[in-house]
């Protein structure tokens, strides 16, 4: 089943009640022209998607036109980056994600300081991830899939939008936790992972449920379990990873808005990730 576009909806319809992002101004009088919402995704993907209608609630909310700009590249790294250095005047908006959080272990030179960098205005959506299979796979869950992968090591990859995302932490923690090797596949965007998926370029992509569920319900993928210690209410028939063999496995993707850190945005507590990355103060 779909995850129903009214849930996703509540999830990031949080914006229509974001008065703290008047704080950012210097005046009362703000906005008085439009706002720039940098997506340091490609667009196509669920992230993508969750912006576009949280741009649509800002609209509503500020009055003032807001424009979701995508700059992806190099794990988010790009899209953050320009938006660390952009003025602060809350002009220009960044949708964070965990990709810009875990950049500072994966990166020997990073171009931020994401605790110093940013200023957290609001917590938007959290989401779980799915491990998703291309139909001519002989595994139809997480357990199988481990039996597979150590009777035939290096012999599967897995897709995920990118080096430093959340689906590639997923993907290496599976691979660590169960001590099985299957190759880790970057791209630049959730959209491209699930188009190879669908071309059988690829067997196996993490990818998030408002992503590949219809594709699931069509018989064109198959979904072979949920990162979260819970299963997903709109699919209960899908094991989660945890109780297919990894106990510990606990994984899912926040997003929230940011803005360039001056003296501009009043510190605000921003809610930890379940990976527990980053507390904001």
């Amino acid at each position: 089943m779909t995850l129903p576009r009214r849930q996703f909806l509540r999830m990031v319809g949080v914006a229509a009640a974001l008065p703290s992002v008047s704080r950012i101004a210097y005046a009362q009088t703000y906005p008085t022209r439009p706002i720039t919402l940098v997506v340091p995704i490609a667009p196509g993907g669920a992230v993508d998607g969750a912006a576009r209608i949280l741009s649509e609630k800002l609209q509503e909310k500020l009055g003032q036109p807001v424009i979701v700009e995508n700059r992806p590249g190099a794990g988010s790294l790009i899209g953050t980056s320009a938006v660390a250095k952009a003025a602060p005047d809350g002009y220009t908006l960044l949708l964070l994600e965990p990709g810009a959080v875990l950049a500072r272990w994966l990166n020997k030179t990073v171009p931020f300081n994401v605790t110093e960098d940013f200023k957290p205005i609001a917590k938007v959506a959290t989401t779980p991830l799915v491990l998703v299979a291309h139909p001519s796979v002989t595994f139809h869950d997480v357990k199988e899939l481990i039996a597979y992968s150590k009777a035939n090591p290096r012999k599967l990859s897995v897709g995920t939008p990118g080096v430093g995302s959340p689906h590639h932490l997923a993907a290496a923690w599976l691979n660590t936790a169960a001590k099985i090797d299957i190759t880790h596949v970057p791209y630049r965007g959730a959209a491209p992972a699930l188009n190879d998926l669908l071309g059988g370029q690829i067997p196996l992509i993490w990818a998030t449920p408002v992503a590949v569920m219809p594709f699931v319900e069509q018989g064109k993928v198959k979904a072979l379990g949920i990162s979260t210690q819970q299963r997903l209410p709109t699919v209960p028939q899908v094991p989660t990873v945890s109780e297919s063999g990894v106990p510990a496995f606990d994984i899912d993707i926040w997003l929230g808005i940011a803005a360039p850190a001056r003296p501009l945005v009043r510190s605000l507590t921003f809610p930890t990730s379940r990976t527990g990355c980053l507390r904001w103060v």
